[in-house]
């Protein structure tokens, strides 16, 4: 074989520069972890308690969400708070039976003697972000509260959250999210580890550290008049909710963590539900990050809020750079094999780096995150091998969805469907998911397979050569694209097969 030309090393070059981007947003997870544990003990107090209860508004967005309206709507009605100083606003944008599931459910509470109201819009301009803005502008309470139509809030829940207000300072209280099916398939307990490594280290660790967090749109409180001064919900991303956060922050309002205070909703059950909330976040995110990080770099604002919102508003990143890492790996086995097969340190640095990506970037990230929510790192830690196969095999969806958010490209607010899961084993949304066609062009889904026979060629390419080190993590990324391209076309197969409506039980009916 030749001697390595300049072309060789400027490959070899880019591959090790993907590697060290991924590698300093992995620096970052650790960062997190650090300031976690660091700022752990500034656990927020209520500086005081409501003498007289203020008046809230519950706002329950939703839109189809026929599985779940009649849940979510019984459910707040149950919450614990004195009734003359209680509003609950369902925001009903629905097309389909879930209107009349609304109505109806809220005429039952209502005749109960349950503050309830049904506003409902003939349009969704807006989309979610607009039947908040519409709903605000009726809301009688001083605090918003709100909820998606797939959360389950606990009856106690305002009696955590609502004592924070009494220090003027304070826009918004956020609760974390506990999920209802974490048991129920592989998929919803990667998703589970996924979250609560978001909610457990990353929010904890930039509240209390005094960095800016998020808003998750949903089980989390707001002082009407920081939305107002914040300017108000803004329809031009899709996650209005991050939107809100940071433009409320650099206003001077304060934010409050409680990890604590949960609130149970449903993990997506299926791949196709799971790819569109996904690309909805990747998207909305990229779309937030044009729309604000220009700002908050140029502000006043310190210097580790500024870092923190970089990294936070450009995570969306490393779908790319996974992406391209995925191409540069076969070239970089070859180089390996012939190009640099005396070069035992170009070996050592080319199988190293991707050793060192794929076992430290995400590791003890998640399970710090379950060592804190659950005592014990021994049963979550099977699952990060799998957990990591999954964040690879999403990356193109969620790439593709943070091109079209950070160029401009619009679309509408795809709702993530809600099954009405409420067990670890319900398995009733086999029936449910028929109806929502969320990836009809297919090519998505066929890319997948593509690069998950690309992965299983570099696998096969690296065994034939003998190259060990690098094998397991190989084995890794064909896993992760094989599986999320194989439930893509499952659920798109099972769509085809499914009657063309689905009534609000378990029985199927054409009509």
């Amino acid at each position: 074989m030749n001697e390595p030309t300049f072309w060789h090393y400027l490959l070899v070059a880019g591959h090790l520069g993907v590697c060290l981007c991924l590698a300093i947003y992995g620096v970052h997870r650790y960062s997190l972890v650090y300031l976690y544990y660091k700022y752990r003990r500034n656990t927020p107090r209520a500086k005081s308690r409501f003498l007289q209860k203020p008046m809230v508004t519950i706002q329950l967005p939703m839109y189809n969400e026929q599985y779940v309206a009649q849940r979510i709507i019984e459910a707040t009605c149950r919450i614990k708070y004195p009734r003359d100083r209680l509003e609950i606003q369902v925001l009903d944008d629905s097309t389909d039976e879930t209107v009349q599931i609304a109505r109806e459910t809220c005429a039952e509470m209502q005749a109960q003697g349950y503050p309830v109201v049904l506003l409902h819009r003939d349009n969704r301009e807006g989309y979610k972000a607009g039947a908040l803005e519409a709903g605000l502008k009726v809301a009688k309470g001083e605090f918003i509260v709100i909820f998606d139509a797939d959360f389950l809030p606990p009856e106690d829940i305002l009696e955590h959250l609502i004592d924070h207000f009494t220090d003027p300072k304070v826009g918004m209280v956020q609760a974390r999210w506990e999920h209802i099916n974490r048991e129920h398939s592989y998929l919803t307990k990667a998703q589970a580890i996924l979250l609560d490594g978001h909610f457990v280290i990353e929010h904890a660790a930039r509240n209390r550290s005094g960095r800016f967090m998020s808003f998750n749109g949903t089980a989390g409180a707001w002082r009407k008049c920081c939305i107002e001064e914040a300017g108000g919900w803004q329809h031009d991303t899709l996650t209005e909710d991050l939107d809100l956060s940071y433009r409320a922050q650099m206003k001077g309002w304060k934010f409050v963590y409680l990890p604590e205070v949960t609130s149970p909703a449903e993990l997506p059950p299926e791949m196709n539900a799971f790819k569109s909330q996904q690309h909805r976040w990747a998207k909305g995110g990229a779309q937030t990050c044009r729309k604000l990080l220009p700002r908050i770099l140029k502000s006043r604002l310190p210097l580790r809020i500024k870092v923190e919102a970089f990294f936070h508003l450009t995570s969306w990143l490393s779908y790319f750079l996974i992406v391209l890492l995925t191409f540069m790996l076969f070239p970089a086995l070859f180089f390996k094999a012939y190009v640099f097969q005396d070069s035992r340190l170009m070996q050592v640095i080319l199988d190293g780096s991707l050793v060192i990506l794929a076992t430290f970037s995400a590791s003890t990230f998640y399970v710090a995150s379950q060592r804190e929510i659950f005592r014990t790192w021994a049963e979550s830690i099977k699952y990060l091998p799998f957990l990591m196969s999954v964040g690879v095999g999403i990356s193109l969806n969620n790439a593709r969805a943070a091109f079209e958010g950070f160029f401009g490209k619009p679309s509408e607010f795809v709702r993530t469907p809600k099954f009405g899961v409420s067990g670890d084993h319900d398995r009733r949304w086999q029936a449910k998911a028929g109806k929502n066609r969320l990836d009809p062009k297919r090519v998505q889904g066929w890319c997948e397979l593509l690069m998950a026979f690309y992965m299983g060629g570099c696998v096969f390419y690296t065994l034939s050569q003998k190259m060990w080190l690098g094998l397991f993590f190989m084995c890794l990324f064909t896993v992760g694209y094989f599986y999320i391209a194989i439930l893509t076309f499952h659920g798109q197969y099972q769509s085809a097969r499914m009657p063309s409506r689905v009534d609000r039980g378990t029985e199927v009916k054409t009509l």
